[in-house]
């Protein structure tokens, strides 16, 4: 048995929770929110037989694809002004980070 926790943009939240359900996967989705961006996330829990986690890796690699984005940085409030940049800036958004956890158990009631 394997948990696998994926971190995903908002983007690509619904893509995936469907591409799950029809691959009969079952997950538990958690509003989260980027330490970097400050945007929103959303984290997938996936309990899964082992045997069965490439197959849930593909689909979230198949639905949540990384793309460039025009972001405003969040202005230092206390910090260092000295390297905030007061204009737009193109980043890399989106993708997922997944991460695969051994479980010794599991029950469900």
């Amino acid at each position: 048995m394997k948990l696998i926790v994926a971190i995903v943009q908002d983007q690509d939240s619904n893509r995936l929770s469907g591409a799950l359900t029809k691959g009969n996967f079952r997950a538990t989705k958690l509003a989260s929110t980027g330490g970097f961006l400050r945007s929103g996330n959303t984290t997938f829990l996936i309990g899964t037989d082992e045997s069965l986690v490439p197959q849930a890796l593909e689909l979230i690699r198949e639905n949540c694809r990384s793309r460039e984005q025009m972001v405003a940085p969040v202005s230092p409030m206390g910090g260092n002004a000295d390297s905030y940049i007061p204009y737009p800036v193109e980043v890399e958004v989106g993708g997922a980070t997944v991460f695969v956890l051994p479980i010794e158990q599991f029950h469900q009631f």
